[in-house]
């Protein structure tokens, strides 16, 4: 059996000394010396000014929404994992989605000012698979319309553009830590920013409010992190290059085996470059795309349509939009497996499977 994706987990030794630290400390949560030495390192690593580290990456786009005092419409993506739509409505804000551009997957920006209205007030935009959006583009309209940009950026840990880090981007970051991503603490999140007055907004609202031992400076939420999940994050990092390596090591032999494949890959930013989160494929149809995954599925090689269906046309607690473009890609993206331990032998084996399953 082969799952779509696997959770990389260190030594257990070494996870081990992190646990018997905790143990000796009694000091399991409320940013104890583990949590705050991940952000750190996290800091550090991802080259960014400032970084919290907090219980996930959904309650770290609330807190963004939240300290940027949003209330009102938040343009964003209708191919994203639910969460980014999720918590625009949670926060009490409308989301007003804008369709997506079909080779990189990601928010059309030319299509943004289309949908501004005196009621918008953010731009909340995925960066798709780690893609990087048109940071570039989605600046100038932020600036030009007054309007706050927030990225959700949970598959991009790691990814530049331009070369600096793709979460200096925007008024705020995020980025998932769950137990799935390239990089994980079993759960967790990151909220990026290069304000630092916003970031100590953030850390209040991270920790309820709470500005002194008998007063609380506004409305919180507990977002902290603990000791455990931090000690995951730690050990985990120190394999951060090899995992990358390995994962781009297995892209490229989807690549070279795959070239007569009908599918195409998504177009990625040209001043950037992938950071082996995910292996997805638009396929040549949505049938091509369910004879593969019924094939594979009884072979027990699981894959993973992603996203699918369209938010704008799948939620309940939205008024349902067509999306042209995304309604068409989402039927037809599937990503393969990819994680640390899959080999380059079982690549091989998936891509002949899906060659004579193409061929039959």
């Amino acid at each position: 059996m082969i799952p779509v994706t696997k959770p990389f987990l260190p030594p257990q030794e070494e996870f081990q000394k992190y646990l018997n630290g905790i143990w000796q400390r009694q000091w399991l949560t409320n940013m104890g010396p583990l949590a705050s030495q991940l952000e750190m390192e996290l800091k550090d690593y991802l080259k960014v000014k400032h970084l919290l580290f907090v219980t996930n990456g959904t309650i770290a786009i609330q807190m963004a929404l939240k300290a940027l005092d949003i209330a009102g419409e938040v343009i964003t993506t209708p191919f994203s994992f639910v969460a980014t739509t999720s918590t625009i409505v949670w926060e009490g804000c409308t989301p007003v989605f804008v369709d997506i551009d079909p080779k990189s997957l990601n928010i059309d920006a030319s299509k943004i000012e289309a949908a501004i209205t005196p009621k918008t007030q953010a731009i909340l935009a995925t960066h798709v698979y780690g893609n990087p959006c048109d940071v570039e583009a989605i600046a100038i309209i932020a600036k030009k319309h007054n309007l706050k940009v927030i990225y959700d950026g949970a598959h991009a840990f790691g990814v530049e553009v331009n070369g600096k880090s793709v979460f200096e981007y925007g008024d705020v970051s995020t980025c998932s830590l769950h137990a799935t991503k390239l990089f994980h603490s079993t759960e967790g999140g990151l909220i990026i920013t290069k304000d630092a007055n916003l970031l100590a907004k953030l850390a209040k609202i991270r920790n309820f409010g709470i500005a002194g031992f008998e007063s609380f400076s506004q409305l919180g939420i507990n977002g902290k992190n603990s000791e455990f999940h931090a000690a995951m994050g730690l050990a985990n990092l120190k394999y951060i290059k090899q995992i990358v390596e390995k994962r781009l090591m297995l892209t490229a032999c989807y690549e070279q085996n795959l070239t007569s494949f009908k599918a195409r890959r998504p177009l990625w930013h040209k001043a950037s470059q992938n950071n082996g989160a995910y292996f997805a494929l638009v396929l040549e149809s949505e049938s091509l795309l369910l004879k593969v995954k019924q094939a594979l599925d009884t072979s027990e090689i699981f894959t993973r349509r992603y996203f699918y269906p369209s938010l704008a046309s799948s939620l309940p607690y939205v008024d349902s939009v067509v999306m042209p473009e995304t309604d068409a890609i989402a039927k037809r993206v599937l990503c393969l497996p990819l994680f640390y331990e899959l080999t380059e032998e079982e690549v091989k084996m998936i891509c002949r499977l899906l060659l004579r399953i193409q061929n039959n």
